[in-house]
């Protein structure tokens, strides 16, 4: 009790019920190391041990932006600590997590998209279920969106223009323009498909819902990409092509990031650098003289 995490989180106001949850978990995980340490306080905690506890995830082969999540998340506790009296300075004051390998975003390749939207798992659904999935999927890879974002659409989240009006992180609103497929998928889903899975406890505004009536959650769309993809696909894979294919396309690097909802110009940045590996690759395969 002594960390008061409760306390701790119920201020962060300002963050996704999905984000506070991972915070949630970040920092419950570094208090059960701490006290394996010994430390039963925020106020014992030193900056040389915060670094010998990040540098231990580094070695158990955790991946580097989650060793800097969980970085970040320490910091934004500590300086809850710091502020609101519970320690006097700051531990995390100058902290930063071990330099590791950076690893490129996944992209999929054509053969992996076809997979998605023509392959044979469609024809195994309800009509009903292919329809939704279809808008899903369109949405996803067309338009960039996290998954949350599209749980998250209601009924009324398509404009007049083929764009998307969408809740991002931080509770951001933006509008984001959508294919042709993608408006012609998600009316037919609304005028030919929403009616066969909504049941009398269905959230009348939710624009998708799954197979129990509920409105659709993370899981169930992880649960759609299982089922369609040729080989394992994370939804967040569909964000990461979408920005790559636009990049590859010559689309302006902010535009890009004005469309995925970035707040930093540097976390849009990671996708010039995968599209140059794109291109090389495509260079060093098909160049006589490569």
């Amino acid at each position: 009790m002594a960390w008061d995490l409760n306390d701790w989180l119920s201020t962060l106001t300002r963050v996704a019920p999905s984000t506070s949850a991972v915070y949630q978990r970040d920092m419950a995980a570094s208090v059960d190391w701490l006290e394996s340490q010994g430390l039963d306080r925020p106020d014992q905690v030193t900056r040389r041990t915060l670094r010998r506890y990040l540098a231990e995830l580094d070695q158990r082969g955790y991946a580097r932006r989650t060793i800097a999540r969980k970085a970040s998340v320490l910091r934004r506790y500590f300086d809850w600590a710091r502020k609101s009296g519970r320690v006097e300075t700051d531990p995390t004051a100058s902290l930063s997590a071990p330099k590791g390998t950076a690893k490129l975003p996944q992209v999929l390749n054509a053969s992996e998209l076809d997979g998605l939207f023509e392959g044979s798992a469609r024809a195994d659904k309800a009509p009903e279920i292919v329809c939704r999935d279809d808008a899903i999927l369109e949405l996803l890879y067309g338009s960039g969106l996290r998954v949350s974002e599209l749980c998250g659409l209601s009924n009324d989240s398509l404009g007049d223009e083929d764009v998307i009006r969408v809740w991002g992180k931080g509770s951001k609103q933006r509008r984001v323009p959508i294919s042709h497929a993608a408006a012609e998928a998600i009316r037919r889903w609304q005028h030919q498909g929403r009616s066969h899975l909504q049941q009398a406890h269905s959230p009348p505004d939710a624009l998708f819902l799954n197979r129990a009536g509920n409105q659709l959650t993370p899981r169930d769309v992880r649960r759609i990409l299982d089922r369609r993809a040729i080989s394992p696909t994370h939804p967040h894979a569909l964000r990461h092509t979408f920005a790559t294919h636009l990049l590859d396309g010559g689309a302006d690097l902010r535009a890009v990031q004005e469309m995925l909802g970035h707040a930093d110009l540097s976390t849009t940045q990671i996708y010039t650098r995968v599209s140059r590996e794109r291109l090389r690759d495509v260079h060093r395969s098909t160049h006589p003289r490569a």
